[in-house]
């Protein structure tokens, strides 16, 4: 049986977000989301998108010679198959991590694979899509990101922090302003201020090339 998924592009560029921020990786954008954020950057990839092979996907990734890779959305998860590709692409000896909104479930991902999980704010609009079964099943290897919209943003995600004992649960927790919403300023002199044990991130892709597709 062929195993095929769909999607939007596959790109080589620098990781603009998380732990491997800065470092050259294929990306593998995955068609479609059952949510619908305001702060959405991905939006071209709800809809659309072409079949390929799991053989050809692999193909196209092994092309750009790179060691990271990073499967994105859209919400990945929302493809069964992914899991399959997430596997595939670990055994070829690639790092590879999964982008995902935290609506859908974690369970029965490749261990190899580091998950970068958003918990939404009220300032997404999606807030109650939180499910809340991933929480027990994160690990040292993860990664939680929060985008934050203002205040009220950053002192919900200092109360989920506490209440759900993320610290102790994650390798990193990334705190990004919402891009042209957020002055990333004012993030930062929250974080020290509240000595916030969070690592600050903006989305260095966007200011090095813009708020547009494929990089």
């Amino acid at each position: 049986m062929t195993i095929e998924l769909r999607i939007t592009e596959i790109f080589f560029s620098l990781q603009g977000e998380a732990r491997t921020a800065g470092l050259p990786t294929v990306f593998i954008r995955l068609t479609g989301c059952p949510l619908r954020c305001g702060y959405c950057d991905s939006a071209y990839a709800f809809y659309g998108g072409s079949k390929l092979s799991l053989e050809k996907i692999l193909a196209e990734v092994e092309g750009f010679g790179a060691h990271y890779v990073c499967v994105t959305g859209g919400e990945p998860l929302a493809q069964q198959d992914v899991r399959l590709l997430l596997k595939a692409l670990c055994d070829t000896g690639k790092r590879v991590s999964l982008e995902t909104s935290g609506a859908m479930s974690i369970a029965d991902i490749d261990p190899r694979v580091s998950v970068v999980m958003d918990i939404k704010t009220p300032g997404s609009g999606e807030s109650h899509r939180n499910l809340a079964d991933n929480i027990p099943l994160l690990q040292q290897k993860d990664q939680v990101k929060f985008v934050l919209c203002g205040r009220e943003d950053y002192e919900w995600a200092r109360f989920k922090i506490s209440e759900i004992q993320l610290e102790r649960r994650v390798g990193e927790i990334l705190f990004s302003p919402s891009y042209g919403v957020l002055n990333p300023r004012e993030l930062a002199d929250w974080i020290i201020a509240d000595r916030l044990p969070v690592r600050m991130q903006i989305q260095l892709h966007k200011y090095l090339w813009g708020d547009i597709p494929g990089v």
